[in-house]
């Protein structure tokens, strides 16, 4: 549970005044009215700067075979922990939003998938936190996508970090 205002902004910067419940709701109906099938995929990326971490949370609405477009959250914390750690956080990160926004996609038909900025390969770092993350996805019963298909957070949240 988050205690200070969240502030949700697009690709460009342009910032949101309403919740994220809304601006979702919203733009699904805005592009099935549209014609457009959607799929939402949600990912998390962060980086170190000395003593901070910055993190991005990403919601991409692909418009299957038409494009996309993303709602973005930036937080920060001043905070020291291992790889694993954070890897774990950016993940939980994800999963509060899919929780949240879960039953407005499904009220709409609306698939999703939460992705992990997490490395396949165990000869990098990220991939520790790989089975953990792995596990509390799918046990919240979201459809699980780690690096290389893991665009939400490997490539958009990572642009805005």
């Amino acid at each position: 549970m988050e205690t200070q205002q969240e502030t949700w902004q697009n690709m460009t910067g342009k910032i949101f005044q309403k919740p994220i419940e809304t601006l979702v709701e919203e733009a699904i109906i805005r592009e099935q009215n549209l014609g457009y099938q959607l799929k939402v995929c949600i990912g998390s990326d962060s980086h170190v700067y000395g003593h901070e971490i910055q993190y991005a949370t990403a919601i991409v609405f692909v418009r299957k075979g038409k494009g996309a477009f993303t709602f973005i959250r930036k937080q920060k914390e001043s905070q020291k922990i291992s790889i694993k750690e954070r890897m774990l956080n950016e993940v939980n990160k994800s999963v509060e939003i899919a929780y949240r926004i879960f039953e407005i996609l499904e009220k709409y038909n609306v698939e999703m998938e939460v992705h992990a900025d997490i490395n396949t390969d165990p000869d990098f770092k990220s991939n520790i936190a790989l089975k953990d993350a792995m596990g509390y996805i799918l046990g919240m019963g979201y459809v699980f996508k780690a690096k290389p298909y893991a665009f939400a957070s490997s490539n958009c949240a990572d642009m805005m970090v």
